[in-house]
């Protein structure tokens, strides 16, 4: 079973994953950490010399090299990686399962906010226009992951967003 789970950042897409992939005693991949551990960079690093464009071509290489090459698999995707190329038509057509844990913007951004110092994306951004630059982002990703096909609350404890899942998937 291959489940791919999708959402903006600090949705709990890591978090809940490993938790579900423990659960269901499969395997878990963050498909950020598997491209760093690829490339031996961090991502960040591979924006910076390389550029976006040769990151989404990577990134789509990764998603279909990992999802090809797995049968049992729990995977988060990046925010973005559904809405480049055509990685959502990736995931629909080799995953048996896609999640969109979503997030109000206000929940969000207060997630994020906790977290600014380690989400290279958002570090310069002020507290103040935190919300206007979620929302924006939100506004032009909804569509991409809107097509996954369980759309669920990633709001909750890791545990009960697992469960959630899981009663969702039949599991």
């Amino acid at each position: 079973m291959k489940i791919v789970l999708m959402g903006y950042m600090a949705s709990g897409k890591s978090t809940v994953g490993r938790l579900l992939a423990s659960d269901l005693e499969i395997p878990f991949i963050d498909l950020d950490d598997f491209i760093e551990e690829q490339e031996k960079k961090s991502i960040q690093t591979i924006f910076s010399e390389k550029g976006e464009i040769y990151f989404r071509k990577l990134e789509h290489q990764m998603l279909h090299k990992v999802l090809s090459e797995n049968e049992s698999i729990v995977l988060s995707t990046g925010g973005g990686t559904p809405c480049y190329g055509n990685n959502m038509q990736t995931i629909l057509e080799q995953a048996d399962h896609s999640v969109y844990l979503q997030m109000s913007i206000p929940d969000l951004v207060d997630r994020i906010a906790k977290g600014k110092a380690n989400r290279p994306l958002v570090q310069a951004i002020a507290d103040e226009d935190l919300p206007e630059f979620v929302g924006k982002h939100l506004f032009e990703r909804i569509p991409f992951y809107a097509q996954a096909q369980h759309v669920l609350n990633g709001k909750g404890t890791p545990a009960e967003v697992v469960a959630d899942i899981k009663k969702h998937l039949l599991l």
